[in-house]
């Protein structure tokens, strides 16, 4: 007897290759839109024909049955993924030679780590072919851009739950490699084990640091069970697969998991549900931000062993209208009890008004040094007023 389930199953498979068909397309267009905008100097962001989209789209899903929430979370991805293209497109325009067919690519661990979820996710729109170079440390990410035995390196910086990570900010000061570009990754814990096993049998639990710490929640409920640390979440998979041993389990992505074998048979276990990781790239050239993206600059400095020194130079930003989203205090190797700062602020090396705060940071404090300036992808998404009343 015939599945009575085929026929319609056939046609929604229709759909779906039929809106990836529309998804290219609109990509395709996208990139057109893009060309305009270089020719024009016009800004990547056009948030109030995003909101005249938005509400648009509203009210026709409202005629056809969709809701404003479903409508609105689905071309909010739409959208975000299509500033991101333009502004990649800018941004190699405006650095000629930068766009690499072939990207060579230090990130931190091996493959299913995620560190290497997100050199995939960045270079996706930026290089055709990688070749991906695991490191099993920091200090050898770096040396291998350093000695041009890499391109680029990508390099986790923050997260959500567990905060910075400082092993970074310290080789950041030791390097002249410059930061490029940025990119915030879901950070998804789960627990993976192989062949069949439940969390009661479980005795051995490997993990890197970073991730216990994010979910030290969950190893507290889990009780009498070690905790062994390894240098990536890929190495903690790879020893799980390797071990054939149904006591024990390793926290990582189920993506990454999945290249490994292994099946999540519990997911969601940091301690906060947002949990994202802040990932830079590194490259031995700086780039060029097209004043039409949206850029982030980041600064490293000490000031001066006066009073308010410090204040003085969050004066000069405020003064000069920037904004600072992230100040990091890192100790001064060989200096005890002197602090370096590291900066994120929102603003163009290029800008005006960012020249001049440079200008007068220089003069104010005792160093200052540009790690980089680079496209800010923190695409924040456009907010419709009155989604509800729209939907009515």
């Amino acid at each position: 007897m015939s599945n009575p389930l085929h026929s319609v199953r056939d046609e929604i498979t229709k759909l779906d290759s039929d809106l990836l068909s529309m998804l290219a397309r609109r990509r395709e267009l996208t990139t057109q839109v893009a060309e305009t905008k270089i020719d024009h100097g016009i800004p990547v962001r056009d948030q109030k024909r995003e909101e005249e989209l938005l509400i648009r789209l509203i009210k026709k899903g409202n005629d056809v049955g969709l809701d404003a929430h479903y409508v609105t979370q689905l071309f909010h991805v739409i959208i975000e993924d299509s500033v991101l293209n333009q502004q990649a497109l800018l941004a190699a325009r405006a650095n000629p030679g930068s766009t690499l067919s072939l990207a060579r690519v230090a990130f931190l661990g091996d493959k299913g780590s995620y560190s290497y979820l997100a050199t995939q996710k960045y270079f996706s729109r930026r290089a055709s072919e990688l070749v991906e170079m695991g490191c099993q440390s920091f200090n050898e990410i770096i040396t291998k851009v350093e000695s041009e035995d890499a391109d680029y390196a990508v390099l986790p910086i923050e997260n959500t739950s567990s905060g910075s990570i400082n092993e970074v900010y310290d080789q950041l000061q030791h390097t002249h490699l410059s930061i490029i570009g940025e990119l915030t990754h879901p950070i998804r814990h789960a627990l993976l084990v192989a062949g069949d096993c439940e969390i009661k049998n479980i005795k051995t639990l490997y993990a890197h640091p970073q991730v216990f710490a994010q979910c030290s929640h969950f190893l507290a409920d889990l009780g009498n069970v070690e905790v062994k640390t390894c240098d990536s979440t890929s190495s903690a998979m790879l020893t799980v697969k390797e071990s054939n041993d149904n006591t024990i389990a390793a926290i990582g992505s189920e993506a990454g998991g999945g290249l490994y074998g292994l099946t999540a048979i519990k997911s969601n276990l940091a301690n906060q549900k947002e949990n994202h990781s802040r990932f830079i790239v590194v490259a031995k050239d700086a780039v060029k931000v097209p004043l039409q993206v949206p850029a982030k600059t980041t600064l490293i400095m000490s000031t001066v062993q006066t009073p308010g020194a410090l204040l003085e130079a969050l004066t000069i930003l405020r003064d000069n209208n920037i904004n600072m989203t992230k100040l990091e205090s890192r100790p001064i190797t060989g200096n005890p009890w002197e602090e370096m700062f590291y900066l994120d602020v929102e603003g163009n090396v290029e800008d005006g008004p960012m020249q001049n705060a440079l200008e007068q940071l220089r003069k104010s404090a005792r160093t200052l040094k540009v790690l980089g300036c680079y496209p800010s992808e923190e695409i924040s998404p456009t907010r419709v007023a009155a989604v509800n009343a729209l939907s009515e």
